[in-house]
This record gives C-alpha cells, sequence and structure tokens, in this order.
C-alpha cells in the first residue's frame, strides 16, 4: 500500500470506508461465480438448485436478526444476489457449449462454498453500516474489478434490494415480526438447562422457554452459548433472552435487562457423603490442600475468586462432567447454586450438600436480556402467568424429582 493510498484511507470518512469494504465483498462473493459454473458444468450439475437456495436464504435471515435487520429486506438482498449469481452462471454456461470448455474447477462442497459463506456472513456484518453509494458501489465493479458476464440489470437488481435493508426498531418488535425468539442456553447446568451433545436440550429453562415462544406466538430457536462468553455473546445480538439458570449480579446488570426473580437460592458446598464433616463452613473449606473444582465464567468461579484464599482452585470446562471429578477423587468440593447441589445429590447418592438448608450466599434467577423496556415489560407479565398458574413450581418440582 503506498503513502499516498493510506493517507487517502485515514482521511477517509468511516461511512466511506464501511461502504466501500461492503461493495469489494459483494464483489468478491460474485466473481466466485465462474467456479461454481465451472464445477456444475464438468459435473454436468443444474444451475438452479432450490434446496441449496432456500438453505442459503434461511441462514442469511436468520444471521441478519443479530443485526436487527428485518427478515423481508434481508431474504430479498440475498435473493437479489442469488438470482446475480445464477445469472453469470448461465452466461458461461452459454459461453462453453460454443467456446472452450473448463477442464478443471475448485471443489464446489470443499473449496468454493465455505468461502462463499464466510463472505455471506461478512457482508451480512456490514449491512446496517451501508449508506448506499451508488457512485461508489458501480465503481467497485469497474475496471479490474469487473466480473465477466455480470449483467447491468443484475448489478443494479443488487443495489436496489441493498437500498432497501431495514432494521427493526427495537428488539420485541423484532421478535414479533421475524416469528422467531432466540433464547441464548448453556445446556451445562442442570436443572435449568442440560444438553449431552449440543442439539437436544432439556431443563426447567428449556420448558419455559417453549412457553414463553407459545405465549409470543413465534418460534423457538435455541442459541448454545457459554458462562465465559454469555455477555459477548448478548451483546453481539446472538440472541434475545438468555434462560439458562442466570444469576442476577450487578455486573451483568450493567449491560443487560433482568425479569423479575423466577428462583432463589445461594450458593452451597457438596462433596462425598462421607467427608461432610471436613466442609462444613467456608472457614473449614478455605484451608491449604483442600481442591475446590468450578466451572469457568460464571458466579461460581467468581465466588471461589473472591471468597477463597488459601485453597486450591481447580478449573473444570465442562460442568457435566464435573460432579464425577469429586466422586472419583481429582477433587474434594464443589461449591456451586444450592438447587443444583438438590439435584446432583438426587442423581449421585456418594455425594451430599455438606451445609444442608444454609447457603453461603443470597442468589436471584431472571432471565437476561438486552436493555429494551418493552420486551422487560412483556417477559415480566408471561413470567407472572405462569407463576399464577403454578406452571412455575411444576415445572420444578418435576426437574428436581
Amino acid at each position: 500500500m503506498t503513502r499516498l493510498l493510506l493517507c487517502l484511507l485515514l482521511l477517509a470518512p468511516a461511512s466511506l470506508l464501511a461502504d466501500e469494504a461492503l461493495y469489494r465483498l459483494i464483489n468478491e462473493r460474485l466473481s466466485l461465480m465462474e467456479q461454481v459454473a465451472a464445477h456444475k458444468w464438468i459435473n454436468a450439475l443444474p444451475i438452479t438448485a432450490p434446496e441449496r437456495e432456500a438453505f442459503v436464504i434461511s441462514k442469511a435471515v436468520d444471521d441478519g436478526l443479530q443485526y436487527g435487520i428485518t427478515t423481508d429486506s434481508s431474504r430479498a438482498f440475498f435473493e437479489a444476489q442469488i438470482e446475480a449469481a445464477k445469472d453469470i452462471q448461465q452466461c458461461w454456461f452459454n459461453r462453453w457449449e460454443t467456446g472452450v470448455e473448463p477442464e478443471t474447477a475448485d471443489d464446489l462442497v470443499v473449496v468454493v462454498r465455505p468461502m462463499l459463506i464466510v463472505l455471506g456472513s461478512e457482508i451480512t456484518a456490514r449491512l446496517t453500516q451501508n449508506t448506499n453509494d451508488k457512485t461508489l458501489f458501480n465503481g467497485s465493479f469497474s475496471k479490474d474489478r469487473s466480473i465477466d458476464c455480470l449483467s447491468n440489470g443484475a448489478r443494479q437488481r443488487v443495489f436496489s434490494a441493498l437500498e432497501n435493508i431495514t432494521t427493526y426498531p427495537d428488539r420485541l418488535t423484532q421478535i414479533t415480526e421475524s416469528g422467531r425468539l432466540r433464547v441464548g442456553t448453556t445446556g451445562d447446568y442442570a436443572p435449568f438447562s442440560y444438553s449431552s451433545d449440543s442439539a437436544v436440550f432439556s431443563g426447567i429453562d428449556i420448558d419455559l422457554a417453549r412457553n414463553l415462544a407459545d405465549s409470543l406466538g413465534v418460534e423457538l430457536t435455541l442459541v448454545k452459548t457459554s458462562w465465559p462468553t454469555l455477555m459477548e455473546d448478548l451483546d453481539a445480538g446472538l440472541f434475545d433472552v438468555a434462560m439458562s439458570g442466570v444469576s442476577i449480579i450487578a455486573a451483568r446488570q450493567q449491560h443487560a435487562y433482568f425479569s423479575a426473580p423466577y428462583h432463589i437460592g445461594g450458593k452451597s458446598p457438596i462433596t462425598l457423603c462421607s467427608r461432610v464433616d471436613e466442609f462444613s463452613s467456608l472457614e473449614t473449606i478455605d484451608q491449604p490442600g483442600v481442591r475446590a473444582i468450578v466451572n469457568p465464567g460464571g458466579t461460581n468461579e467468581r465466588f471461589l475468586d473472591g471468597k477463597l484464599k488459601r485453597a486450591t482452585k481447580i478449573l473444570h470446562q465442562d460442568n457435566r462432567t464435573i460432579f464425577n471429578e469429586i466422586i472419583t477423587g481429582n477433587a474434594d468440593l464443589m461449591i456451586t447454586d444450592s438447587i443444583e447441589v438438590r439435584l446432583q445429590a438426587n442423581l449421585h447418592p456418594e455425594l451430599c450438600g455438606s451445609m444442608p438448608g444454609e447457603t453461603l450466599t443470597y442468589q436471584e434467577k431472571g432471565y437476561m436480556m438486552p436493555k429494551d423496556p418493552r420486551l422487560l415489560l412483556t417477559v415480566n407479565q408471561w413470567l407472572e402467568g405462569v407463576r399464577s398458574q403454578n406452571l412455575l413450581e411444576l415445572t420444578f418440582e418435576h426437574y428436581l424429582r
């Protein structure tokens, strides 16, 4: 990069740089269509692939929700790109029917399609930053960056769809108008959220998430998150509501809204039943040589970091298998939420809470969401409904049994 070009880029408005980046990505994605066409030609595949096109559009629409892009405008934009892509492929097919055919092509599934997926995601991430500079857009396809077989009409249809990209005014409107409620859940915290394969989830919050989606008349989508990335994923717009036994703490409240509490408990130790007398208080736990195991990133680790000075902290990445480490002797105890102590003691006869009926902290759990007052009001109204219908209590009883 020359010094002059670098200076121009530094002086350019941020909006101009954002537009240029977006238009280059669109150009790059469409420029891959010659390779797509060559692969299809050599392998006698049709240009049109309805199932694949439907998948691409569906993924684009879902990805767009992360940035608040309306489903209709997102769908229209990617449909315009697909039509332009098919026009390019058809143009190459027409040439090869009467001219020199391609001898080789990059593999569509292994090489080209992964690049298309990455480019599609990067394009979506920049759509809301676009200022619709038509001159700059057309310039991105001129001279050395022109795409053979891309017609002016197809290019302008892509830009027209780009101009019509719109966003939802707030998260509740997005949920109701898109017909999707995206719930973030960890899948590693029974009885609230559990999954053995990151595909099928069960638990108190999973059942209640389905009920919330039904009450809103929308489809439920469960989004896998983790305790270390929970706040980052919420800020990135990956989900609308976190429902995974999330504790209400000040650090989270700075960035998010919480529903009214739906469970009250606190931290409590769990160990082998034969050793409960050894760990009957925080003082007896915080001793040299005591190994306290914990899952990273959540309130359990925060508690250990704040309270234990002499005991040894053992990080265990998978909360689903963490209690087996105590049973097999790789750790002495764990300090976790009292409801999890109760559940795990029921599941594992070897384990017992060492402070029955007591907790080391007071803790409330709630449903976490972006700072959208209308969404908060809606979730709280729904929560009050399931509480008054006794559904909340029945769901807890079901999973704790």
